[in-house]
């Protein structure tokens, strides 16, 4: 790692600062953090070039304040926050680094007290209520987490990160149906995201019973359809099919329709063999089990 990060930044020395400062705008477009990256730049070229920037310069100094923040640099952020706060001392923005530099130095009360100092100013700035959960979270302080982020999604219903974390949360508590709720948000958001489906159908399969297992079987197969290269929606197709082929909710011409579903993935799995390294041992074992399910569901 270390040679890896003297090579880089030999590199970045034989760069222009505008070179430089043309690359950091590049990542700052695309959303790249490249946060190591930042840093050495920041170090070899741009700390030594700053009042050339203009009024960019201030971006850069956000940007390379995350930056050293994510390394661990807090030398550097200390400078960059010092710069920023002379420039704008009420800036909601130089107190929302303010506040991650204090979670970086796990000083996680004093970033609450400070965060909702930013909430009472701009009740409409969700980035510091996102942070609130962070650290509630960190804390592991789950119940206070799930309560502010429901409160916060009242407000940002569309925020599907959102959403996704919420579905974190209540999976940490075991919360199956809340957390198939939030992913049943996310399907409305975004119905055409195979991962989606799959962890839709994985919460759905954990909870069990056979209404679960129907629906289960419903997602993996969209998400199969969504990607078809996904080995993963195959196994959970296969499984949630021999569980309805021996349940005794089933009726008859359902279990002979998952165990036909079955014998399919087997074959599926069978042409793409060589294709997608799938082991022979994971076939055989599915073939093994299928012939269980036949013999139980004939029975």
């Amino acid at each position: 790692m270390r040679g890896s990060r003297k090579s880089t930044s030999a590199i970045f020395e034989g760069m222009s600062w505008s070179d430089a400062r043309d690359l950091l705008r590049l990542w700052r477009e695309d959303n790249e953090r490249k946060s190591q990256d930042v840093v050495n730049l920041w170090e070899t070229i741009l700390s030594k070039n700053i009042f050339k920037l203009g009024d960019e310069r201030l971006l850069v100094l956000e940007q390379v304040c995350l930056a050293s923040l994510d390394t661990n640099r807090l030398d550097i952020a200390d400078k960059c926050l010092q710069s920023l706060a002379a420039e704008f001392p009420s800036s909601l923005r130089v107190r929302k680094l303010q506040a991650l530099k204090l979670e970086t130095l796990e000083k996680y009360d004093e970033a609450l007290e400070l965060l909702d100092s930013i909430i009472k100013r701009d009740e409409t700035n969700a980035a510091p209520r996102k942070r609130r959960v962070a650290i509630l979270r960190a804390k592991g302080k789950h119940s206070e987490a799930i309560k502010e982020l429901t409160d916060y999604l009242k407000k940002f219903m569309s925020d599907q990160e959102g959403w996704q974390e919420l579905c974190d949360l209540y999976l940490l508590e075991q919360d199956y149906a809340r957390a198939a709720f939030c992913m049943e948000e996310l399907i409305l958001h975004n119905p055409h995201n195979h991962l989606i489906h799959q962890r839709y159908a994985d919460i759905r399969y954990t909870q069990g019973g056979f209404e679960n297992i129907e629906l289960a079987r419903a997602h993996y197969s969209l998400a199969f359809k969504l990607n078809p290269s996904s080995i993963r929606a195959l196994y959970g197709i296969f499984l949630c099919a021999t569980n309805i082929a021996v349940s005794p909710k089933a009726t008859s011409p359902k279990r002979k329709e998952a165990t036909k579903l079955a014998n399919w993935v087997i074959k599926e799995l069978s042409k793409r063999q060589e294709r997608q390294n799938v082991e022979d041992s994971q076939v055989a074992a599915l073939e093994g089990l299928i012939s269980s399910v036949q013999l139980a569901a004939s029975a």
